[in-house]
C-alpha cells in the first residue's frame, strides 16, 4: 500500500493542491494528515479516492476541521493508531518532542508520523522510523514544502519536494 503523508499546510491553498495533485499522480491508497489545516476550507481538498485520516495541529482553532474531516475520513483527535497493511503507526501533530520521542521509543510501532517543526526528515530507533514530511516554509524552516510517501510492503519511504 502507497501512503501520503503530509503536515502543517497552514491554509495555504497552493501547496495543499500540490500535495493532493501529488497523491493523485502517485496513485496513494491512503492519505494521512499530521495536523495544523488552520482552517476547514484547507481540508475539504484532501477528500480523495483514498483512506484519509487526520489528527489536531497546534494551529487548528476552529473545531469544525473534526466536523470536516468525518464528512470524508477519520478524525483521530490529539493523537491516533493506525494498522495499515500490517505497519503498526502512531500518528501526532509533534507539538511535544518529549511525546514523539516517547512514542518512538516505546517500541510499539513501525512508523511514528508527525509534523509542527516544518522540517522533513526521517530516522529509525530499534525498529521504529520516525516520519516527518515537512510543512510549508516557516522560520526557522525555510525549506521547500514537502511530502512523504511510504510503501508499506517494501519499506520504501519517499519526499516530494513540491516548492
Amino acid at each position: 500500500m502507497l501512503v501520503g503523508i503530509v503536515s502543517d499546510t497552514h491554509d495555504n491553498g497552493e501547496q495543499v493542491d500540490a500535495a493532493v495533485t501529488t497523491f493523485e499522480e502517485l496513485g496513494v491508497e491512503t492519505v494521512v494528515h499530521c495536523g495544523d489545516f488552520v482552517a476547514p476550507f484547507s481540508v475539504t481538498p484532501f477528500d480523495g479516492d483514498w483512506d484519509f485520516y487526520a489528527v489536531r495541529g497546534n494551529n487548528d482553532g476552529e473545531w469544525v476541521v473534526e466536523a470536516t474531516v468525518d464528512d470524508f475520513g477519520t478524525y483521530m483527535g490529539e493523537m491516533g493508531e493506525l494498522t495499515l497493511d500490517g505497519q503498526e503507526i502512531a500518528v501526532y501533530h509533534g507539538t511535544s518532542g518529549a511525546i514523539v520521542d516517547a512514542l518512538v521509543e516505546c517500541g510499539t510501532y513501525d512508523y511514528v508520523f508527525h509534523g509542527h517543526s516544518h522540517e522533513a526528515g526521517t530516522e529509525e530507533y530499534e525498529g521504529t522510523v520516525r516520519v516527518n514530511p515537512g510543512g510549508i516554509a516557516i522560520p526557522p524552516a525555510p525549506g521547500a514544502f514537502s511530502v512523504a510517501t511510504l510503501d508499506t510492503e517494501s519499506g520504501e519511504l519517499e519526499f516530494h519536494e513540491l516548492g
